[in-house]
């Protein structure tokens, strides 16, 4: 049997790396980070074991890049969603609403999210988080920033520092709360977006993310990264 093409490898690979990213979203989702495993999101992505530390230095790392992979496609969904529109103010306003919808429909995998970033590990700077980083700063310079570089991160901060406090154990603040100020501070109509008291972050929304993950066949891969 001749080897595989190095454009065959890399197929492989992507689809490994994209299996893993849906199991730890789904385990950390079904059973919460602690009592999810390696060994359980390896198992559930019918992948082995050693493909875990190959693509992901820790669970932690892992946990974010799915996480990021969920923000990114979610809010690259509620921004191409129809009406398609390239008005920046409301981009802007469905870029809130969308962050804000996953403190709703993912509370733990967001929980959890922000738990990480608060480590020692910090920030993980993944291919995930650097997608997510393009459409925010798309967002701004639509809204009008004249230095999107530098408005980008304030907008991430703030759109944190609202996720934040919507999932503090004990002491939530209300979602229509931080929204009004989000809209404030970019000077939106709460018309705009997805409003909460319309149906908003509390609609009902599709469970199934395997539309986010191109992951196709499951089929269990125990001979490494290039077979």
């Amino acid at each position: 049997m001749s080897p595989r093409s190095a454009s065959v490898n890399e197929e492989l690979r992507r689809r490994s790396r994209e299996r893993l990213l849906q199991a730890a979203v789904e385990l950390v989702s079904e059973r919460g980070y602690d009592a999810t495993t390696l060994g359980d999101i390896a198992d559930r992505a019918g992948s082995a074991r050693g493909l875990v530390s190959y693509y992901f230095p820790s669970k932690r790392q892992l946990l974010q890049s799915a996480v990021h992979r969920l923000m990114h496609r979610t809010l690259e969904e509620a921004l191409e969603r129809e009406p398609r529109t390239e008005d920046g103010r409301e981009r802007m306003a469905r870029t809130i609403d969308a962050i804000l919808s996953l403190t709703v429909h993912h509370p733990v995998l967001m929980r959890q999210h922000m738990a990480g970033i608060l480590q020692a590990e910090g920030f993980v700077q993944c291919p995930e988080q650097q997608r997510l980083a393009e459409l925010l700063r798309d967002t701004v310079a639509g809204h009008g920033s004249q230095d999107p570089g530098a408005d980008y991160p304030k907008l991430r901060a703030l759109l944190m520092g609202a996720v934040y406090a919507a999932l503090v154990p004990g002491a939530p603040m209300p979602l229509p709360v931080l929204r009004a100020e989000l809209f404030q501070r970019y000077g939106l109509d709460w018309r705009t977006g997805t409003p909460p008291d319309a149906g908003g972050a509390r609609e009902p929304h599709d469970k199934d993310l395997s539309r986010f993950f191109a992951t196709e066949s499951r089929a269990p891969e125990k001979n490494g990264p290039d077979g």
